[in-house]
């Protein structure tokens, strides 16, 4: 039987979300192991990719259960005594075509960062940027939403048959000191948020400007190429 799970975790530990060859400091690994010790053998399938140290407070991932396994909380239970850095919300059950990636509709991610820099109890999971226009922030954000062939805005070694997407809502708040970006869309690519946000603090630094930031997005000409730093991204909420 297939289990919808929420996740959130510290990512700053570990190399990213995916299973890779050369290091078994991965989210995914760290949960199958969890997983096997409990006589669950399912590989996992997450709502998406979350690069190394960066964090996320609403992943979704799916796997599937032996029939013994029935009591969905005690499972819950068990795998958080098993776990550093990673802690299961929520399980439930869904119907076997259930995916956590290929059934989600949007996607949200948050960038949390400071203009002086952090201390070090925040310097894991907080950003640092110098005084900025806030006016300008919005005006970088405000571009790329719709629909944009984001080819100029990805890491390489993205496999994906295109790279189109739909950006829905972008946002900018302020709180006490501490600033928050927003994006909402249909998927992202590789790395794709983190080069948004250091294009979008570029411009909002004047040290490019906006008809540059339009020149990338519409693939024209490519301006930067440098990632925000990971400690400050979240995946933050997946919406089916």
């Amino acid at each position: 039987m297939r289990v919808k799970a929420v996740i959130s975790y510290d990512g700053s530990q570990y190399q990213g979300f995916q299973k890779q060859r050369s290091t078994k400091m991965t989210i995914t690994t760290a949960i199958e192991e969890a997983l096997s010790s409990l006589q669950i053998h399912s590989p996992i399938v997450g709502s998406g990719r979350t690069d190394a140290g960066v964090h996320a407070t609403c992943q979704v991932i799916h796997f599937d259960l032996p029939n013994f396994w029935t009591d969905l909380e005690k499972l819950k239970l068990n795998l958080n005594r098993k776990l550093a850095d990673i802690s299961f919300k929520h399980i439930s059950l869904v119907s076997n075509d259930f995916h956590a990636r290929f059934s989600a509709k949007k996607r949200v991610y948050r960038y949390v960062f400071k203009t002086h820099k952090p201390s070090v109890f925040e310097q894991k999971y907080v950003s640092y940027y110098q005084e900025f226009n806030p006016d300008l922030l919005a005006k970088a954000l405000k571009t790329f939403e719709g629909k944009h062939d984001f080819n100029f805005f990805h890491k390489t070694g993205t496999v994906t048959h295109t790279t189109v997407r739909e950006i829905s809502r972008t946002d900018h708040v302020e709180r006490n000191g501490y600033h928050f970006i927003y994006f909402q869309a249909n998927g992202f690519l590789r790395s794709q948020v983190r080069m948004m946000v250091d294009a979008a603090m570029l411009c909002a630094k004047n040290e490019m400007t906006l008809a540059q930031l339009q020149e990338q997005l519409k693939c024209q000409k490519k301006h930067t190429t440098k990632l925000a730093p990971p400690e400050g991204l979240y995946l933050a909420r997946i919406i089916y």
